[in-house]
């Protein structure tokens, strides 16, 4: 006679693992690497490199420490190091970088539990914690030939010439390692939605907002869409699975918040960018979208 095991539901069998969805997260991130390569140079894959490194080293130390089963395998980690180094200038000194990586996984991720169970995104958690600890570093921008120079969104909001829209689909201009090339992040997401990993409500929720409320404002809808880190957040780290909301209608309410975020930092705040912020900031209110958007069973008990 076989066992007869008993567990809470769901009771469905899936062929589909974490492992499976954080590789084809980190297929979807290659694109954006090889341009981040092409267009900083060696050093992008160096920074890329030691937040990866550290993270996987970081989640492997904590589990060891505290006795839990091994998840590294899961290739999350690797999700989060590739996450944090495309929201690092290139020339972030590595030990920067590394202790980024720590925050992200140590105090982020794994002191809430682990994988499913962070309440908000660690790879932009961590880089807010650096832009506050290191804003010296963390807004140093480095274009191509090794000067220094505004980002185009901070070009804007001085004044300055502004990059052309070629120059801002291809990447050529200064910014974090993996949101200059526009073209690169529309490859890896179009893969994600084509593979299913993720869909269309919160990118394009989060998006047409931006790009609804820059034309309201007088701006340029093509430029605050293809200038700074909008795609790239809306793509990879405003779907993130545990620190966003599961129904449809949550997913677009989370998206236009961040949309509505994201402009109000750019236009109005001390910041040229607003999207980790507006990220994060839609993270805490996660639990609040999911209580007011959740479904309703068919059937229950009647009422007393």
């Amino acid at each position: 006679m076989k066992k007869l095991i008993s567990s809470v539901s769901p009771h469905i069998n899936s062929p589909i693992t974490t492992q499976k969805i954080m590789l084809d997260v980190v297929l979807a991130l290659c694109p954006a690497l090889i341009a981040s390569a092409i267009i900083f140079g060696w050093r992008a894959l160096l920074v890329v490199g030691v937040c990866v490194a550290v993270c996987i080293f970081s989640e492997w130390c904590f589990e060891k420490i505290c006795k839990k089963e091994n998840t590294i395998s899961d290739l999350s980690a690797v999700v989060t190091g590739m996450l944090l180094a495309f929201n690092l200038p290139v020339s972030i000194p590595l030990w920067q970088a590394a202790f980024g990586s720590v925050v992200a996984i140590v105090m982020v991720k794994q002191l809430f539990g682990g994988i499913g169970q962070n309440f908000a995104n660690p790879a932009i958690t961590a880089r807010i914690i650096m832009m506050t600890a290191f804003s010296g570093t963390m807004t140093t921008w480095t274009f191509p030939d090794a000067v220094s120079s505004a980002t185009p969104l901070a070009a804007a909001v001085k004044g300055e010439a502004l990059t052309s829209y070629k120059d801002l689909f291809l990447g050529w201009h200064g910014g974090c390692l993996g949101e200059t090339c526009s073209l690169a992040i529309l490859i890896g997401g179009a893969y994600l939605l084509i593979r299913r990993v993720i869909s269309w409500y919160t990118p394009v929720a989060f998006v047409g907002t931006v790009a609804l409320m820059s034309l309201f404002c007088g701006k340029d809808v093509l430029y605050q869409i293809l200038a700074g880190g909008l795609l790239l957040g809306a793509f990879f780290m405003a779907t993130d699975y545990s620190s966003t909301p599961a129904s449809k209608s949550g997913k677009i309410i989370f998206g236009i918040g961040c949309g509505l975020i994201t402009v109000l930092i750019r236009f109005w705040g001390n910041f040229p960018e607003g999207v980790s912020f507006s990220i994060l900031l839609m993270n805490i209110l996660t639990p609040y979208i999911e209580r007011l958007t959740h479904s309703k069973p068919l059937t229950g008990g009647a009422k007393k």
